[in-house]
């Protein structure tokens, strides 16, 4: 009986301390660690919210702007429905979009919304490239393995 309390107290002991002997060693977590040679990311715009627009663009720059994947990621944006305001001629983003095209960034428009907003791609940005469906595009990517933001 003594041997089984002895057991008992020391199984307890180790139960109680391990957890918080983890925690004190101090551990930083810095993050994933980017392993691969290369990285894609179709980043997804279908909103005109300006706060919106300038909130994905931002975020593309910082994603090209972490260290780990320096020299490794590919990105393209891409726009339909209402994320057409990002490439209008009259709209607030061409010096920011042609800072992203100088840095190899994909900049796309759906065809399909020009169509059915009966939108003249005279109206657009003239460094901007089409694909005939943003839909299409997503469903591509994706099967090609690329990461897909929607945000």
């Amino acid at each position: 009986m003594k041997k089984l309390s002895i057991l008992i107290v020391t199984a307890c002991f180790f139960m109680f301390t391990a957890p918080a002997s983890a925690q004190t060693q101090n551990h930083v977590f810095t993050g994933a660690e980017a392993t691969l040679s290369n990285y894609k990311a179709l980043y997804v715009l279908n909103n005109g919210d300006e706060k919106k627009i300038s909130g994905i663009l931002r975020n593309i720059k910082n994603a090209m702007a972490d260290p780990r994947l320096k020299g490794k990621l590919e990105i393209e944006l891409v726009a339909f429905g209402d994320g057409v305001k990002l490439f209008e001629k009259s709209g607030p983003f061409e010096e920011r979009l042609t800072d992203l095209l100088t840095k190899g960034v994909i900049l796309a428009q759906c065809e399909n919304t020009l169509i059915q907003r009966k939108i003249e791609k005279s109206s657009l940005f003239s460094f901007i490239s089409y694909v005939p469906s943003a839909n299409g595009e997503i469903i591509i990517r994706h099967s090609q393995g690329w990461a897909i933001l929607n945000l």
